[in-house]
């Protein structure tokens, strides 16, 4: 069962990343801020992530603060 399980984790790890890098592309940020942000993911996906949604460029997000 934990295969299936951690399968199924990697896999909306997966799309959440994938869905990030083009919010990413659709931003209007420069491009070595968008390289930046990509490398991050694609080397530390969780954490990255995580951190992108936090700290990212804000392409047409409301921000809260």
């Amino acid at each position: 069962m934990g295969i299936e399980v951690s399968g199924i984790l990697g896999l909306i790890l997966l799309i959440a990343c994938v869905w990030a890098i083009i919010q990413i592309f659709q931003s209007n940020t420069p491009t070595g801020s968008k390289v930046f942000w990509t490398v991050l993911i694609l080397i530390l996906p969780l954490i990255g992530l995580i951190i992108w949604f936090f700290a990212g460029p804000r392409s047409g997000r409301t921000s809260i603060r």
